[in-house]
């Protein structure tokens, strides 16, 4: 993507968790790059200021554990203190265990994943809307899920569940929300080269299964980050002021 600043989401503040690294850096540098101030949350302080970095006049570091529900409240605060203003909220912020047969996914592992991907998204949402609803001026919830939340394949049963969890809340809060001019969206990403192709597939990650993998993949490649961050910067644009529920795939068409 260019360096060059625009202006689609001029005048707005967005909250980014798990933006040191993967998707939340790559959408936590799209939107300062289209005029937004952003608060770049992530439990790795070093990986969060590693993106601040990339715009350090548009972004500002929170160190947060999403699973706590007094985290976010200081997150929510220190937005509105730091920017003055909170419009809109990226809940990135997850988790998976190596694919791997169900019956040896640990207690502990199922935990985390729903403790991360799920209670992360309830208590952002819990947070954010209150005062999205005070101010009277609507608000963006973006929920980053998966193409796993409705194509579900063995070895990462849990993982999927918890996605299919966010993608069918994101349908919900919508629909409860929207009456606040709150648009609640969902984004399902495909695997991307992010160097998790491994953790993800169950395979070693080697050019043959690569090309594998992409031969089911209709426009012939694996995801980037960067395909995530312009679905993100669109749903939080005014140019999608009347799309609200909607969990869009952005899978190269692998979901067909």
């Amino acid at each position: 993507m260019s360096a060059q600043s625009t202006s689609r989401l001029a005048g707005k503040v967005a909250i980014v968790t798990g933006a040191g690294s993967g998707f939340g850096a790559a959408i936590s540098q799209a939107f300062a790059r289209e005029g937004a101030k952003v608060l770049v949350c992530d439990i790795n302080e070093q990986g969060g200021q590693t993106t601040v970095s990339s715009f350090p006049s548009s972004m500002s570091f929170h160190h947060m554990n999403v699973t706590s529900s007094s985290d976010w409240s200081t997150t929510i605060s220190t937005c509105l203190s730091t920017f003055g203003r909170c419009d809109i909220l990226v809940n990135n912020a997850g988790t998976s265990y190596i694919n791997k047969p169900t019956l040896d996914v640990t207690e502990d592992e199922f935990d985390k994943v729903f403790a991360v991907n799920v209670k992360g998204v309830y208590l952002g949402c819990n947070a954010f809307m209150p005062q999205a609803i005070e101010r009277k001026e609507g608000g963006v919830v973006i929920n980053i899920a998966s193409v796993g939340a409705t194509r579900p394949r063995p070895g990462l049963v849990w993982y999927n569940a918890s996605k299919g969890a966010v993608y069918n809340a994101t349908k919900g809060l919508a629909a409860e929300y929207g009456p606040h001019q709150i648009r609640v969206v969902g984004i399902c990403p495909l695997v991307t080269a992010t160097g998790l192709f491994s953790h993800f597939t169950g395979v070693e990650d080697t050019p043959e299964n690569r090309q594998k993998f992409i031969s089911n993949v209709p426009m012939g490649r694996i995801g980037e980050v960067d395909d995530v961050a312009g679905a993100c910067v669109f749903m939080a644009s005014d140019e999608a002021k009347f799309i609200t529920g909607v969990n869009l795939e952005v899978d190269g068409g692998r979901c067909i």
